[in-house]
């Protein structure tokens, strides 16, 4: 008895701790939510160094109304069937940017995601075009437009004229997504020779309020021909990183979102990522080597921008259509991509032919649990002849515990005499492994599953459930702490675990007994940070697990059958 009471105040110890430290660690596995914005010192942020661009780029002024900074320069308006906003023709920046098809809750009139925003103004984020060069325009130049609105149909082109006779022109397009086509020409009307290095700058006046996790990076991202470079964003502050390719692109990703600078993916250029410990960031991209225009002659340069929501066939598209090096992974897909990809494919054709993404979140998991039913089966059947010849194994455990290569010798014939393979149960569950986690990545990652809802009070299927019971659904106005947070779902997941566990054999073992008493009502609370859509999954998996162990048990009705404890008492 002592022993008993030793364990489980062991086994209380270690629950205790891991639901006390699951906070500070869940957020590197699970979906977070926004954090709140991160705040300026003394109203300033330091430029970001830089090499050849203009450092008054960068440089921010004491933060002041959005609107009021939209105010203080011309501007060219934006106005696509996915993004609205406007250009700054003071440095040529696309400063101000809201995604039109996508709310910041899951608020009827809620407003929209805001991308960019202009120097000056909280959530300083933008992209500028330019060329590095004796003569350029920069920071401060004053562009002149040809129109008003930028729109799908009516590209607009932009010039600037310097004293020595270079007239520089930016000509801006925009499909009806979230691509912009930037060409860049510079004519040369000067007695003299002129060099020019064509580039885009990405700048970002502090971190995303998303959380970068182990399955879903946020943050700095570069792209070559041959790679994706997932960066973080405290290594840049101290270390500038940078890469020269062929091909290519450069930006920051968010959870959802994507900013991207990219160049034309046949000539050299050299991409960099760098930071301060402001939190201050750039990422730019400018070509490797100079153009040489002689007079009288001009020469034009085309890139693309890319600014909106991570939507995995319209990153494929753009990867198409543009010969995009490496686009499709501002996706972290991970090492299971191959797995991933048609799951996501299923599961899009599934909620285009239901019309709700919980049904098809259910009718994947009953896809994905019927295809493994054989593996299920084999590894049941498996587990049956291992319980069958159990009693033996202890015996000659016990018969020969102190002559352990002899106990080894006599369980491998024992297995060889009764035709079992010990490993024959582990393998189909190694099987399952990458198939759930890619399934879990890919209900984390994709922005089609963002605020759809399923039933009743379910209104986004990628948030944790709000029906946070110990405050009264939110009657009682107070936050509870992010491991006392269980919604309805989450006690769902865990009644569902409590009748899985009650299918299977009762352990030999006390300890295990207790153990496999609490880890449902444990499970519950430890996945109670999980997205809806994932619990959702959870719950119909076990639902069928119990389905499926009823008819296996009703196949091998040995299974049931209690396996008796060996003697202690020793042989004589």
């Amino acid at each position: 008895m002592k022993e008993e009471q030793k364990n489980f105040i062991l086994f209380a110890a270690f629950a205790a701790l891991v639901l006390l430290g699951w906070p500070m660690i869940s957020h590197w596995f699970f979906p977070q939510q926004p954090a709140a914005p991160a705040k300026m010192i003394d109203g300033k942020l330091q430029p970001v160094p830089n090499s050849g661009v203009d450092p008054a780029t960068n440089a921010l002024k004491t933060i002041r109304s959005r609107d009021a900074v939209l105010a203080d320069s011309p501007r060219v308006a934006i106005d696509t069937p996915a993004l609205k906003g406007s250009i700054n023709l003071k440095g040529l920046r696309i400063d101000d940017l809201v995604l039109r098809e996508y709310g910041q809750t899951v608020a009827k009139n809620a407003p929209p995601i805001r991308l960019l925003s202009p120097s000056g103004a909280e959530g300083s984020y933008f992209a500028q075009f330019g060329w590095q060069g004796a003569g350029a325009p920069d920071g401060n130049t004053v562009w002149k437009a040809d129109g008003e609105t930028l729109t799908p149909a009516s590209p607009v082109k932009l010039t600037a004229t310097n004293s020595t006779g270079q007239t520089f022109t930016v000509e801006l397009g925009v499909d009806s997504n979230y691509m912009f086509t930037v060409r860049q020409t510079v004519a040369n009307r000067g007695g003299a020779p002129v060099a020019v290095i064509p580039y885009t700058l990405i700048s970002r006046g502090q971190r995303s309020t998303d959380t970068s996790q182990w399955a879903a990076h946020v943050g700095p991202v570069a792209a070559t021909n041959d790679a994706a470079h997932y960066i973080d964003w405290k290594d840049i502050e101290s270390t500038p990183q940078q890469f020269t390719t062929t091909g290519g692109w450069v930006g920051f990703s968010d959870h959802y979102w994507l900013t991207a600078a990219i160049p034309d993916q046949r000539g050299g250029v050299t991409i960099q990522q760098r930071g301060t410990a402001a939190q201050q960031y750039q990422a730019d991209v400018a070509l490797a080597q100079p153009i040489a225009i002689r007079p009288g002659k001009e020469a034009t340069y085309t890139s693309h921008f890319f600014a909106g929501a991570k939507e995995v066939k319209l990153l494929d598209a753009y990867q198409k259509q543009y010969d995009i090096a490496k686009f499709e992974r501002a996706i972290d897909w991970g090492w299971f991509e191959i797995i991933e990809r048609p799951i996501f494919t299923y599961l899009s054709w599934l909620f285009k032919l239901v019309g709700n993404f919980g049904v098809a979140i259910i009718l994947l998991t009953i896809t994905i649990r019927g295809l493994l039913f054989p593996i299920a089966q084999k590894q049941f059947a498996s587990m049956a002849k291992m319980r069958q010849v159990q009693p033996k194994m202890k015996a000659i455990q016990e018969r020969y515990k102190d002559d352990k290569q002899r106990q080894q010798q006599e369980i491998m014939q024992l297995y060889k005499a009764e035709k079992v393979n010990p490993l024959a149960g582990c393998a189909p569950m190694l099987l399952q492994i990458p198939i759930m986690f890619a399934l879990y990545k890919v209900l984390l990652l994709t922005i089609e599953m963002r605020h759809q809802p399923f039933v009743l009070w379910i209104k986004d299927l990628s948030a944790p459930d709000p029906a946070t019971i110990l405050n009264l659904f939110g009657y009682l106005h107070f936050t509870l702490p992010s491991f006392l947070a269980i919604g309805v779902v989450p006690v769902l997941l865990g009644v569902s675990m409590f009748f899985q566990m009650r299918m299977n054999p009762a352990p030999m073992d006390e300890m295990q007994k207790q153990m496999f008493a609490i880890m449902p009502w444990m499970l519950m609370f430890l996945m109670a940070p999980f997205a809806v859509g994932l619990q959702l999954y959870w719950i119909t998996s076990n639902v069928l697990t119990v389905l499926q162990q009823q008819w296996l048990y009703a196949r091998h009705p040995e299974m049931k059958v209690p396996v008796e404890k060996p003697s202690t008492a020793k042989a004589k």
